[in-house]
């Protein structure tokens, strides 16, 4: 069967919670040890955090959860175009031409210029393709991945491609599915063996948001919203030593924003049920304040350090407290928690949108294929 279209799963347009993969090509090592060459790219890692933080302050999107392992990397995303209609054209101009300037007189320089700015806002039709660029998750990853296979290839000395194709994209189709998801998205070093517990799962958002609960901070990635005089850049490169443009390209690319909680561009973990509208973020460091869980950070951690401790059996010791009926609620059978965590990709590969089997079976109907891979095999986690 082809992979399903991109507009089968999702549309820019509307809020969508999506589970993307990408993997490198011929499974190559992006951030891992080399076993052939003793290459250790471990290093690689904090450059796709920082590169995936920076755009979580431009996009209108929110980053759920994410993974990064030796060859692919794993991201929960929520598209937010109720966020990006509520900035002004200005702010949204501003944001597109952060990640995409175009033509620049030196992109190095930092900022876009105020001309580059007035021009976007005074292109109305332009202006209607950036804001749903904005909030698209395709153009999100393009933004990821790209600039990382450029980075890398450069350091490899060769040249053709980094990724082994277009990321794969899953739509979340319910809570049970998104509870589930992001578990098996931060167990993810777990379960290759790479690290013992979700306390030793560096560059997992699990491992962000404990650290996070301890005090650590880190220097915000985030952009600068700021624009610069075309005339005084142009003023500047005319007149500066060779040694003067050098120092002030590395000063752009080193320039970090304020020190900020390490899970601060992350999108908060609990649903405010009483929160109403796009709850635009004022800190500037992610879209929005809006949670995705009906639990709090604790109850998380608690289910999370559980599932991992108990390993890829159906037969795992019984769920207790409050744990036990938030599952409940999700319609999730009795002891199958785990089995449903560790084996994710088991049951729902090769489907376009994982959930209850009913909500996929809803979701086939409504949809252009009537037919949705791993309805059956689900039925057996849920009640």
């Amino acid at each position: 069967m082809p992979r399903p279209l991109r507009s089968e799963i999702y549309r820019p347009q509307e809020i969508a919670i999506l589970h993307c993969t990408q993997r490198c090509v011929r499974r190559a090592y992006l951030s891992g040890v080399d076993a052939v060459s003793g290459t250790d790219y471990s290093y690689r890692k904090e450059w796709i955090r920082q590169r995936i933080e920076k755009l979580a302050s431009v996009f209108g999107l929110d980053i759920l959860s994410y993974a990064i392992m030796s060859n692919h990397l794993h991201l929960v995303l929520r598209s937010r175009p109720d966020v990006v209609n509520a900035w002004s054209d200005r702010q949204a101009a501003l944001r597109w031409l952060q990640i995409f300037p175009g033509k620049r007189i030196d992109e190095q320089l930092g900022d876009p210029t105020t001309h580059d700015v007035d021009m976007l806002v005074n292109d109305s039709e332009r202006m209607a393709l950036v804001r749903l660029r904005l909030s698209d998750v395709s153009w999100f990853m393009r933004a990821l991945s790209e600039p990382i296979a450029r980075l890398a290839n450069r350091q490899d000395k060769c040249t053709g491609s980094f990724w082994e194709g277009r990321f794969k994209a899953q739509r979340l189709l319910d809570e049970a599915a998104l509870l589930a998801c992001c578990m098996y998205v931060d167990l993810n070093p777990v379960r290759a063996a790479m690290a013992e517990s979700p306390a030793d799962s560096k560059f997992t958002s699990a491992y962000d948001r404990m650290r996070a609960e301890t005090g650590e901070t880190i220097e915000s990635a985030a952009a600068p919203m700021q624009s610069i005089n075309r005339e005084d850049a142009a003023k500047f490169l005319k007149n500066s030593t060779p040694e003067q443009l050098d120092k002030r390209r590395k000063e752009a690319k080193k320039r970090c924003g304020p020190r900020v909680a390490r899970d601060a561009w992350l999108a908060p973990l609990t649903l405010i049920p009483r929160a109403t509208g796009p709850v635009v973020s004022k800190e500037g460091v992610r879209a929005s304040d809006k949670g995705f869980l009906n639990m709090s950070l604790a109850s998380y951690l608690a289910l999370l350090y559980w599932t991992g401790s108990q390993g890829p059996s159906d037969k795992c010791g019984k769920i207790g407290g409050d744990c036990a009926s938030v599952l409940a609620k999700l319609g999730i059978a009795d002891g199958m928690w785990c089995e449903l965590v560790w084996n994710f990709k088991k049951y729902f590969g090769k489907s376009r949108g994982p959930g209850s089997p009913d909500r996929m079976q809803e979701e086939a109907i409504l949809g252009t294929r009537k037919f949705q891979p791993g309805q059956r095999k689900a039925r057996k986690c849920f009640v």
